[in-house]
């Protein structure tokens, strides 16, 4: 298995992509993050297109957090998926 990406190379690894700041990033990558878990906090599901869509329901007396992959992150892995566009 490959090596694991941490919070700090992937925000280094945006930063160059998109030609901005490390610290820009930085702001933009934390905000994104606190406001998906806000969102969680408040029950809401999240989607990112093209990722896949996160959700929490309540099953037997407890909470569960849910992934369920977009249809292009389905076809990278080789998983069944109506994906037919760049990988």
């Amino acid at each position: 298995m490959s090596q694991r990406i941490n919070e700090k190379e992937l925000i280094n690894r945006i930063a160059r992509r998109t030609s901005r700041d490390v610290e820009l990033v930085t702001e933009i990558f934390e905000a994104t993050f606190a406001e998906i878990y806000e969102a969680f906090k408040r029950k809401e599901p999240v989607t990112i297109r093209n990722f896949g869509n996160f959700y929490i329901r309540h099953e037997q007396n407890s909470w569960v957090f849910r992934f369920n992959p977009a249809q292009k992150l389905k076809a990278l892995f080789g998983w069944s998926s109506s994906y037919t566009g760049d990988l």
